[in-house]
């Protein structure tokens, strides 16, 4: 017998050979030419479910997906009842006589913005629109969504990295050398790490390998200036910005939100897998650095004064969120509409630290609060998802110097060194989701309660 058919009602197909199988939705459902709300319940959850999978493989919390299923549910006339992860969905939807439970699971994470906008507008717009469509038409409008083809090739992908990282490593102290070094070190790094992305490479091996290629083409820039230019030896600080483009904003914001919600598998397995990320990026550089003998030491000071860094701040803090929103997908108004918010909360974070005693991690939670309310008064004027805009803007916030430098400290066993940075860098990676918490909590009446 020929195992790799299998024989339905609806024709031969081939069963997946991929690890993580896929589904062939159109396939498994019934084909009753009947508006979706008149359907089984069984092909009812299918609509919920997929709904569910396609928005978590977006990088959205489990809030969020959960809302959008339940959206779907109540338009179709079914309860669903669903228990949230970082790439698994477990679920029951039933009515009044009949129950039908699923599991559905992706095979990775990731963040897209853009299809996110699409699959909540999408939901938003259910009852009215797609709700008396048959089950089958509304797989192969899903089909659509998610076979459509991201914004931005792997090069594009790389300058933006090269943009994010090099206004980064500015707002971090850094002066025109180490932006160039960062700029192609950071480019060189992503366009590596998005074409092993694009091959389906696994993720520890595109985070590692994308910030060694990043941090050994800083080191070549970097010594070609140094030999051609005489340029000093100083400016090597500056490889801990080529490799920031790995910063797990997404998951890292995403989990303390799910917490704060009580999705707590959700939350914790997010957590997790920021933690891995950070980690390996923060080993893999360090290796790097120990072959090279680079050091991550403070940057020369640039000689601005107050009101000329700020004004430079501004669009340093633009071009940075900008770049990460279109790492993210972002379509290009929505990634402007974030470098904005991102200008003003960054700067406003920056310029707290510098011209008063608040500490770094109440100037962190500050700039969140303001870009969680800046993107809430923009999602009600043009439907943006939040954290879409939210999530871009204040990652350039996350102290990925200071959790570098103490990795790189407890490697030489300077133990007491690596947890003062450590404890610096956690305390501002808490204040920031708790800001966008409060904003919503203010300004989101669904979001301040439990039911």
């Amino acid at each position: 017998m020929d195992n790799s058919k299998k024989i339905t009602s609806n024709g031969t197909y081939h069963l997946s050979n991929k690890h993580h199988m896929t589904i062939q939705w159109g396939k498994i459902i019934g084909g009753e030419d009947v508006p979706s709300t008149k359907a089984s319940v069984k092909d009812k959850s299918s609509i919920v479910g997929r709904v569910g999978i396609q928005m978590l493989s977006c990088g959205t919390g489990a809030w969020r997906v959960r809302d959008g299923m339940n959206k779907i549910a109540r338009a179709l006339g079914i309860t669903c009842s669903a228990d949230i992860g970082l790439t698994s969905i477990e679920y029951t939807c039933f009515d009044q006589e009949h129950s039908y439970s699923q599991t559905l699971a992706l095979p990775s994470t990731g963040v897209n913005t853009d299809k996110l906008n699409t699959m909540e507008h999408f939901v938003n717009d259910f009852e009215s629109k797609f709700s008396q469509l048959s089950i089958q038409e509304i797989h192969r409008f899903l089909d659509k969504i998610q076979k459509k083809p991201g914004n931005y090739s792997a090069l594009v992908a790389g300058g933006a990295a090269a943009m994010a990282c090099a206004a980064f490593i500015f707002l971090l102290g850094g002066g025109p050398i180490e932006m160039l070094c960062c700029f192609f070190g950071a480019g060189i790094g992503n366009y590596v790490r998005r074409k092993m992305i694009d091959h389906h490479l696994t993720t520890v091996a595109d985070t590692a390998i994308g910030v060694a290629v990043a941090c050994l083409a800083y080191f070549i820039i970097f010594k070609g200036l140094e030999y051609g230019l005489h340029i000093g030896g100083h400016h090597e600080a500056g490889y801990i910005g080529s490799m920031l483009f790995v910063i797990p904003g997404f998951p890292f914001i995403t989990s303390i939100l799910d917490i704060t919600k009580l999705d707590m598998r959700s939350g914790l397995e997010r957590l997790a897998y920021a933690t891995m990320i950070t980690v390996i990026a923060s080993l893999v550089g360090w290796l790097v650095a120990m072959m090279v003998d680079f050091q991550p030491e403070n940057f020369a000071p640039l000689g601005l004064g107050v009101l000329p860094l700020m004004l430079l701040r501004i669009p340093a803090s633009f071009c940075g969120v900008y770049g990460f929103s279109m790492m993210f997908n972002s379509s290009q108004r929505m990634a402007i509409t974030a470098g904005l918010i991102g200008a003003v909360a960054n700067t406003l974070r920056l310029e707290l630290v510098d011209l008063t005693n608040i500490p770094a991690s109440a100037a962190a939670f500050i700039g969140a609060l303001l870009a969680g309310l800046l993107a809430s008064f923009i999602n009600k004027y043009n439907g943006y998802p939040r954290i879409s805009l939210t999530v871009p803007s204040i990652v350039i916030m996350v102290p990925g110097l200071y959790i570098y430098r103490g990795i790189y400290y407890i490697g030489l066993n300077t133990i007491g060194l690596g947890a003062l940075w450590l404890t610096k860098a956690i305390l501002i990676i808490m204040f920031l989701p708790l800001g966008l918490f409060v904003a919503r909590f203010l300004l989101d009446r669904d979001w301040r309660h439990f039911d």
